[in-house]
């Protein structure tokens, strides 16, 4: 390293260590039975209401009810293994995904905002979002599930690292 790179730590993709909050495998499950919930709701008032179709109406509700129902008891719980973060005086690193997993790291530097976001469900379940917006093409990296208080927290370090941080001219 020479000059001005040498007071910097190297940025490299490697494991975040901070898991999500336990609530968010909860949070999850909602979301799926509550997604899973409603078209079997609209393809069984259907399948009673129009007789000419009502073998097909049903069965596409029971095999729709009955992927939600095993895609809300195992994702999940996959989810909350996979999903980690962690965030560093020189970068913001996140692993997300299920069957293709992706590992994001976003340098102080080339981030712009830090966002703080709070649905109704997660809000139910005391949960929050951290969205992170960087001069990537890629997009904003989310840091979901995390416990309302700690997303706060974890917004205003960001606001703080980044405001001490000197632009990437790259």
């Amino acid at each position: 390293m020479r000059g001005e790179d040498a007071g910097r730590a190297e940025v490299r993709l490697r494991p975040p260590n901070n898991p999500l909050d336990e609530r968010a495998v909860t949070w999850w499950r909602t979301q799926w039975l509550v997604t899973t919930a409603v078209p079997v709701a609209v393809l069984g008032v259907l399948g009673a209401l129009v007789t000419p179709a009502r073998f097909w109406l049903l069965l596409a509700a029971g095999i729709l009810a009955a992927v939600g129902l095993a895609c809300t008891a195992f994702l999940p719980r996959w989810w909350f293994r996979v999903h980690r973060w962690e965030v560093t005086d020189e970068a913001v690193y996140v692993r997300t995904g299920a069957f293709w997993q992706e590992w994001r790291i976003a340098p102080m530097s080339r981030i712009q905002t830090v966002d703080t976001v709070r649905g109704p469900l997660e809000q139910a379940f005391g949960l929050a979002t951290v969205t992170v917006t960087t001069a990537s093409s890629k997009g904003a990296i989310r840091i979901e599930g995390l416990d309302h208080e700690l997303a706060a927290e974890l917004a205003e370090r960001l606001t703080h690292i980044t405001q001490a941080t000197p632009g990437d001219a790259t």
